[in-house]
């Protein structure tokens, strides 16, 4: 029987194991990437970043990002947490970095940096025409809901690290509003549910 918890689909009973994303293209697209905890937060309270350690990545991953992509907007209170972004995926990427900001004149300068002042939409106009060809990365949850609203995020993606933070920037904060449906797509089909097992860490 299906519920509202349960949904069944054609999918539902697919033996298919759920793949790992394939190779990221860069194909123009503006994407909305982040390191996730478990329980949905990609920063700690006032943006702190001390959690992502003590877990791995896939082999060769890291370099599927800095091959695809062209620029990179954030926004500014990221940027005023982490002023330097010749970090930038451990500091062997090289591209367009842009802040969207409503106060530019008291932005901290930033060497790579350009401060835009512009509504969403342009500053993605922008960012796609610096990428030249590759893809344009989100690292701003609001900004990326705000595109999401647009229509303007062509994928999500998404690092789920194995560790559950309680507290901090959500990726996805937007009380009161409607569900955003979305399609799964690495998996038997784009409506299936991911499995995830995990068990606590014992610390003492």
């Amino acid at each position: 029987m299906s519920t509202p918890r349960t949904p069944q689909s054609e999918d539902a009973t697919s033996t298919v194991p759920i793949a790992d994303t394939e190779p990221q293209q860069a194909a123009g697209k503006v994407l909305w990437h982040f390191t996730m905890s478990l329980d949905g937060f990609v920063a700690g309270p006032q943006h702190a970043m001390d959690w992502m350690t003590g877990f791995s990545l896939r082999a060769g991953l890291v370099d599927e990002y800095v091959e695809t992509t062209g620029a990179v907007l954030g926004g500014r209170a990221g940027h005023d947490a982490y002023p330097d972004v010749s970090s930038t995926y451990g500091g062997t990427w090289t591209g367009s970095t842009f802040v969207l900001t409503h106060h530019p004149q008291d932005a901290q300068p930033s060497d790579g940096v350009t401060f835009l002042s512009c509504g969403v939409a342009e500053a993605v106009r922008i960012g796609l025409e610096a990428a030249g060809g590759k893809n344009l990365e989100i690292f701003s949850p609001t900004i990326g809901r705000q595109l999401l609203e647009l229509g303007l995020i062509d994928e999500i993606d998404l690092h789920i690290a194995p560790v559950l933070l309680g507290d901090g920037i959500r990726l996805f904060d937007n009380p009161g509003g409607a569900p955003v449906r979305l399609e799964l797509l690495n998996g038997a089909g784009p409506l299936v549910a991911v499995n995830l097992r995990y068990r606590p860490v014992r610390t003492r």
